[in-house]
This record gives C-alpha cells, structure tokens and sequence, in this order.
C-alpha cells in the first residue's frame, strides 16, 4: 500500500495561505546501533517488509510447534502420579488434544478470512462482544506471549541442559541471555528475523520426522528397543491413584501443545497480498506438522517406555533410544530442538508488539507503545516483552513446570473469547442479507483503527455452528485447567487478569480525562500576553550568567536577578562582582541561614505567580554553561533541570535554559 502522506497534506496546504508543507528530506546518519539493528526503514518502505507463507511459518508457527518438544513429558509428569503403569493413558490423551487441535485450527481458519486486518481474540471480542471481554481477551493473550518466552526459553536450555549436564547451574543466565538475543534480532524487522529463524524452524521439523520416522520403522520391525538408564522419575507432588481428576490434570498439561495457534490471526498484517490466504494456508501447514509430530512423539515415547524427568527431557530420551546412544543423530535431533524451543520465542515477540499496539491504539496501553521504531517494528513493545520475560525466568529459576500452570488458562480465554465472538459475527451476518454492510459501533476513542465492516454471508450457519462448538470447547478446557490447576499456580492468572484489566481501564480513563479537559468544544481563545515577570537565579557572575541576563532584557524590563546567599564571604563576592557588571539591573539577595539553595528560589517564584496581574506570565530564565567534555557536566550542579522538576506544576510559570557553551 503506498504512503499518500505527503499527497494529502500538500493539499491541504495549498487550500491555506497560512499553512505550508515541506518533505523532509533528512537522512538518519550512521552509528553503531545500525550496525546492531540495521539502517533506518521509511514509512514508505512498510510493503517490502511483508512475508510469504515459507517465512510466516517460521515466525508464526515457531511457538506452536516447538510445543511438541514439551507438551508429551507435561502429560507424563502428572501421569506418573499413579506410577507407570498410567503413563499409558498418554496416547488416548494426546488423540483428544489434536481433536480438539483440529476444531480450534479450523474456527481460526474462518477468522482469518473474516477478519483480513487482524482477527486475533482482541479485535473479535472488541467488535463482536464489548470492552470488557475485549480486554479481558487482550490481557490473556499479552500474558500468554510473555509466558511463551519464558517456558520456551526455559525448555530450550533443559535440552540443553539434557546434553550437556555441566550446565545445569546455568540455566538462569543462559535463558536470559537468550531472550536478549531474540529482542534484538527482533528489534531488526519482522522480515530479517523471519529469515533468521526459517532456517532453526525447518531444520527441527525436518530432524522430528526423521527421528519419528526411524521410530516407527523399528517400531513396525520389532527392533526398537526401550530406554536404556532411564533417569529418575520426577513426581511434582505425593503419589495418588489414577482418578478422573488427575486424568482431568494430565489433559489440562498436555493442551500446551495447542499454544501459538492463534499466532497467525494476530499477525495477518504483516503477510503479502493476498493476506488473508496465505495466513489461512500458514495456519494449516502449522496444524498439520503439530498434529503428526505431537502424536508420533507421544507414541514413541509410550514405544520406548520414557519417564518424565527434570534431568533429562522426553525428546533426549527419544532421540538417544532411536539412534541407539548419545551420536552425532542424537547430538542433531537435541541441538534442533533447544534451537526451536529459543526460537519460538520469536512467535511472541511478532504478535506481543503488535497487540501492544493495537491496545495502545484504543487508549488501553500507554500511546508510546504503538508507536514504530526506525526498523518499522514496535520497537518499545519488543523491550517490554523481553523485559519482563526475563524477570519470570530469573522469580521461577527457568523451571518449566513451574511455569506451565501459569500459561495455558490465558490461552484457552483467548481462544473462547474469539470463538464466541466469530458465533455472535456469523449470527449479526444473518440478518444483513439484501442490507448495506455495516460497522461495528465503537466508542470515539477506540476509533483508531480500522475496522472490518460486516456483510451477510451465505454459509453463516455452518461456520456459527463451528465456531460456537469450538467456544463451548475451548471454555470446557479452560475450566478444567482452571481447577485442575489452581492450587499449582493458576490461580495467580485469575488474579493477575483482573488487574490488568484494572490498569487498561485506568490508562483509558485518564486519556479520556485529559481529551475531555484539552478539547476545544466550547473553548474561548485567552487574550495574549501583555507582560513578562522575569526572574533569573545566578550562582554566581560569570560569563554565562550574563549571557542569560541579555537574553532575560530581550523578553522584558521587569527583570530580577536572584542569588542565595549561603555564607557572608560568598554573598559579598557576587555583591561586588554584580556593582562592576550589571550595576543598573535589579539583584535581590535572598539569606539562606540553613543552606538551602532551591527552597528560597521556589518560595520567591510561586510568591510572584500567585500575584500575578491578568495575562502576565512568570519566566525563570536558568543560565547554564555547557563543557566541552559530556562527563564534566556531571561535576556541576544540574539547577535547571532541578527548577524545571520543582515547577512543572506551578501554574503560570515558564522555565527557560540559556546555555553558555565553553569553548
């Protein structure tokens, strides 16, 4: 789409003599912060930076499929509450999963195509169901993304981890370190850090069918053997039998592997033309290798006998029971999935910035967060993610079942949030048939972005009905995993997502406030200002300060010049000094007995706004001398910027610098 900026103000211009447009043709210069994040992008350069459906699957479907390195051991491990021989009810769980994969993978589908700018859970909630489920769905998908860094990264290093054991005390900082490597492969561009990670992406995929491949073929053969030195079981909790509750429990864990299907329909935007088909295509080559690669995984590793164990992963005993011993296979299938696993972080940091800003957009968020960096990203959202990412890490010492109680509530929220939201779409779609489109009805403030329009659609009812039985799923699972996992960390989720919310509707109201309290309805112009009070403090008499003194002349006769006297001796310098060069401008020495420098100065400041005459105005001129070298600044009292600070608030008051450069 091309950037028409320029066309319409200069239009707009050319209607007024008093307004004038100008292209500026500057150029950012070259630093070393390019060399990191590579040379600025024009606005008009946002179309080249799309992506097809080979790299969108990297970016999009990184998180998504990299849960399959983990979603079979989190099933095992609650599995082996009941001892080994429960481990069995891994496969018949992992069915149920995919089935529910592919309803959900399918009403996503229709969304997509629904919602050709974006149909991620918060546009759907928003048009469809309101501003409380919208933000609802906003704040557990922006939970979820954070969540997604943190358990991947803390995955990706337990495989590390699996192969090289020496690094287990490191696993915090590596982790860390990790995140801080994908922010700023991110901070580059969603096409350069596509490119980046297809190659990871493609790679683990290509590794897991080969691995899985050779599995089943022994497997067939009878010559798969089961895991030799199995490490020790882990339990996450005292040993119970096997009940509905802790099938409930294992089921509620193994639905991580349906985490990061909702990627796509957040980041539709950022596909080439036609956006909306290749999304959908995206979406489906993702379910179709999470679907095979989940299920082979997890029979396989019933074949092998794996036990769930925070020593070493499923996928490492897999691997090494497949090729037969720690080799140069067993080394690849490893290294390919703590790859991945590092990577699908990067899903997040695609979809993270982009909610970010579009919740940002509809007053939600702070306004700075929609705003993009010189790479065209939403480079504040990116730092943000990476930030706070970190931070779980390092609370919950990267330990995965630790974190996975927290992440897939949000998701499943998301999930039946957009669901129900596409039901009630299809239905309002009914009753347009032989009517005009229309748009969703949306406060003044949230009108920052475009919106789809609705239009009658022939097939509404097959898809409603998908769509809707999708929700009931969703929100079935949703409630299992809340209770089922309450008590092993859910419920903070519960509390975090009420205040979140909390904080959306704090940061809305204050926008609101302030438009309401800086609109121009009904507003009446002042009269402009007849008179300047101009007070200028002075350290001392210097070249600098009567630099600022015949600028404070320019604005204004009424002009007094301030000095604290701290002790006598200094007082009768200044004294002396002032008589010598500005004997005919109005100097008042203010005592200070407690050596207090900006109190006095304050005092005098607001004394004079608070009797000020109609349409005068304060001015406190600061003279300040700026060195040659930027670290001697700090050796010198920052008074400008301290006044500045102390009379922000001080109605009718100005604060001016007048900088004094030594040469």
């Amino acid at each position: 789409m091309k950037d028409n900026t320029d066309k319409k103000l200069t239009e707009i211009a050319r209607q007024d003599d008093h307004i004038s447009y100008k292209k500026v043709g500057h150029i950012p210069k070259r630093g070393i912060w390019h060399w990191f994040f590579g040379r600025p992008l024009a606005s008009a350069d946002a179309p080249h930076q799309t992506i097809g459906k080979a790299v969108g699957l990297a970016v999009f479907a990184s998180d998504a499929l990299s849960s399959t390195a983990y979603a079979t051991q989190e099933i095992l491990v609650i599995l082996a509450l009941a001892g080994m021989g429960a481990l069995s009810l891994s496969v018949p769980l992992s069915i149920a999963i995919v089935i529910l994969l592919i309803i959900v993978t399918i009403s996503y589908e229709q969304t997509i195509h629904a919602y050709p700018n974006g149909g991620g859970a918060y546009i759907v909630a928003r048009e469809n169901l309101g501003e409380y489920p919208a933000l609802a769905a906003g704040a557990a998908l922006l939970m979820d993304y954070i969540l997604t860094v943190a358990v991947s990264m803390s995955s990706g290093v337990a495989q590390l981890v699996s192969a090289v054991p020496d690094l287990l005390p490191y696993q915090v900082p590596i982790a860390v370190s990790m995140v801080m490597f994908i922010m700023v492969v991110n901070l580059r561009g969603v096409r350069e850090s596509g490119v980046v990670f297809s190659i990871p992406t493609y790679f683990f995929v290509g590794m897991l069918f080969i691995t899985l491949g050779f599995g089943v073929s022994k497997y067939l053969t009878g010559t798969l053997h089961t895991v030799t030195n199995p490490p020790e079981m882990e339990l996450i909790g005292p040993a119970s039998g096997l009940t509905v509750f802790l099938v409930l429990r294992a089921f509620a864990n193994g639905t991580a592997a349906l985490t990061g299907i909702e990627a796509i329909s957040n980041g539709i935007t950022a596909f080439k033309e036609p956006r909306s088909h290749n999304a959908g295509v995206t979406l489906m080559w993702m379910a179709g290798i999470l679907t095979t690669l989940f299920l082979g995984i997890t029979f396989i590793s019933h074949a092998i006998g794996a036990v769930p164990s925070e020593v070493e992963t499923v996928i490492s005993q897999l691997a090494r029971t497949v090729f037969e011993g720690r080799n140069t296979a067993y080394l690849l299938v490893v290294g390919a999935t703590t790859t991945i696993l590092i990577m699908a972080a990067n899903t997040a940091f695609a979809d993270f910035p982009r909610l970010g800003a579009l919740i940002a957009g509809d007053g939600f968020l702070p306004r700075q967060l929609s705003f993009r960096g010189s790479r065209l990203v939403y480079s504040r959202g990116i730092v943000l993610l990476a930030f706070v990412a970190s931070l779980l890490i390092v609370v919950f010492q990267a330990r995965v079942s630790s974190l996975i109680p927290l992440y897939a509530i949000g998701v499943f929220l998301s999930f039946t949030l957009s669901q129900s939201g596409m039901a009630l779409h299809w239905w309002r779609s009914s009753k347009l048939k032989g009517k005009k489109p229309r748009r969703a009805k949306l406060k003044p403030l949230q009108a920052t972005h475009a919106h789809q329009a609705l239009t009658f659609d022939a097939n509404w009812l097959p898809k409603m009905i998908v769509n809707g039985f999708g929700a009931i799923c969703t929100g079935v699972v949703m409630f299992v995993f809340a209770v089922t996992k309450f008590q092993d960390g859910a419920w903070v989720v519960l509390i975090l997502l009420p205040i979140l919310m909390a904080g959306f509707l704090a940061v809305h109201n204050h926008y609101k406030d302030l438009a309401k309290r800086l609109t121009l309805e009904g507003f009446k112009l002042p009269g402009p200002i007849k008179r300047q009070k101009v007070i200028m403090p002075i350290s001392g008499v210097h070249r600098g300060t009567l630099n600022a003194l015949r600028y404070a002349k320019s604005l204004s006769k009424d002009v007094t010049v301030l000095h604290v006297a701290v002790d006598a001796e200094a007082g009768e310098k200044v004294l002396l000094k002032w008589q010598k060069w500005a004997p005919d401008d109005n100097l008042v020495v203010l005592g200070s007995p407690y050596r207090l420098l900006l109190e006095p100065i304050l005092r005098y400041v607001k004394n004079a706004a608070d009797n000020r005459k109609p349409n005068e105005i304060v001015t406190v001129v600061v003279p300040e001398f700026l060195p040659r070298v930027w670290w001697h600044g700090w050796l010198h009292t920052r008074a400008a910027q301290l006044l500045r600070l102390r009379l922000l608030f001080t109605d009718g008051v100005v604060v001016v610098e007048v900088p004094y450069v030594v040469d």
